[in-house]
């Protein structure tokens, strides 16, 4: 017999069209396996999720940038549809931000945790994190936020070089024009470069400290805060590798015990107030052996199957649970448990996992969508190759000749 209330669906509402998105294919199978009718709100036409035996039904998603009333607009449509409430998990910024804002309005159709409307706004706000950090008294990476082009540029000189740069509100940046929402910088040139496209990225823009990477550096933590404000399922994890290398998602993850990273989680949700599930993460400096929070991710986090615990609560469960006024069972950690996304580490889905292991994609019960993905993964590589080496072979055109490729183009190749 399930743990979760089976008679409450829940809908999964995401608008960024990655379509290798492997959380999506998470959240559905983490419910749709005890027993819970799944709704994807997402646009899925390219991704294996579709194809997922656990997905109970397909809707329109808003729009990449949609207002929260376009936002309001969708999900009352598919309340309509599905015809009774259910638990709404959001899986990307912008719809966590916009469900909180919207609770009011959302409810009775869907249940959502009491958070304060603005907070998680607030929280994926990578400038107003470090304020956050600065309240609560947590270690943050050194943030200037300049107002000019060669305030950037100074600013990059009084940092020290190199740094990062991070768009404030990465959910707002256009598609297709080459911005990158994090970055690693080399002089205080790019710095200036960067900020002239302020207005592009819609959001400001702030360099940032830079804690070179490492072993046992980089952290993260996956957590629900329920009703009362304890810290339920989820625990910490140990990023093993990145996609990109250094600076990317986390390929392989480990459930690893960490203390420290579980107080310092702790102490900042209880100062927030905060509800709901929440992705933290964190680097620790190599000088000073301090925990940074670098990102708080205000949703589950793609990884967040690795923290499935002894009893099989994981975030999205808990929030389920809670919601729905069931008890979460008390499981015990799993720690040494692995996750793996295949298609960024496919040698370490081939290696033996004494600790267990669970992949992103390929799943017994469901094989399907682990198929779809490599097919679509090697089109998705082949397609970047033949780019690469298409504009590599280009012969020069006359000086008359229309540029083949825009310098945005490039940055996106």
């Amino acid at each position: 017999m399930s743990q979760l209330d089976t008679r409450v669906p829940a809908v999964l509402l995401r608008t960024d069209r990655n379509p290798f998105h492997h959380g999506t294919l998470g959240a559905v199978r983490s419910l749709g396996r005890a027993g819970v009718e799944v709704h994807l709100v997402a646009d899925a036409t390219g991704s294996p999720v579709r194809r997922s035996r656990y997905v109970r039904g397909m809707h329109e998603p808003p729009g990449p940038g949609a207002s929260a009333r376009e936002i309001l607009a969708v999900l009352r449509r598919v309340a309509a549809r599905v015809g009774r409430p259910a638990v709404l998990v959001p899986l990307d910024d912008a719809t966590a931000i916009a469900a909180a804002r919207l609770r009011a309005d959302l409810t009775p159709g869907y249940l959502l945790p009491q958070v304060p409307p603005a907070l998680p706004a607030r929280v994926a706000d990578k400038a107003e994190l470090a304020a956050v950090c600065a309240a609560a008294g947590l270690p943050h990476p050194r943030t200037l936020i300049p107002d000019s082009a060669e305030g950037a540029a100074d600013d990059a000189r009084r940092l020290g070089l190199p740094l990062v740069a991070k768009w404030s509100r990465p959910w707002l940046l256009p598609t297709g024009g080459g911005l990158r929402s994090t970055r690693l910088v080399h002089s205080p040139h790019e710095a200036r470069e960067l900020y002239l496209r302020t207005a592009e990225a819609g959001s400001p823009l702030l360099l940032q400290e830079y804690l070179a990477p490492g072993a046992d550096r980089d952290w993260f933590f996956h957590g629900y805060a329920d009703r009362s404000g304890t810290v339920r399922a989820g625990g910490p994890g140990r990023k093993e590798l990145a996609w990109p290398r250094g600076a990317g998602l986390t390929a392989v993850g480990r459930w690893t015990p960490n203390p420290e990273v579980c107080a310092l989680a702790g102490r900042l949700i209880g100062a927030l107030g905060y509800r709901g599930v929440l992705d933290l993460d964190f680097r620790r400096c190599g000088t000073t052996g301090r925990y940074h929070l670098l990102d708080f991710n205000p949703r589950p986090g793609a990884q967040f199957r690795l923290f499935a615990d002894g009893a099989g609560l994981d975030v999205v469960r808990a929030l389920h649970l809670d919601l729905t006024g069931r008890p979460l069972p008390d499981g015990e950690p799993v720690t040494g448990r692995s996750f793996v996304v295949e298609n960024y580490a496919p040698f370490a889905a081939l290696r033996t996992a004494p600790g267990g292991r669970e992949l992103a994609w390929y799943a017994r019960d469901d094989r399907v969508p682990g198929w779809v993905m490599w097919a679509l993964w090697a089109r998705h590589v082949s397609g970047r190759l033949r780019r690469r080496l298409g504009t590599a072979a280009v012969v020069p055109a006359p000086r008359t000749a229309t540029p083949l490729l825009t310098d945005n183009e490039k940055a996106s190749s």
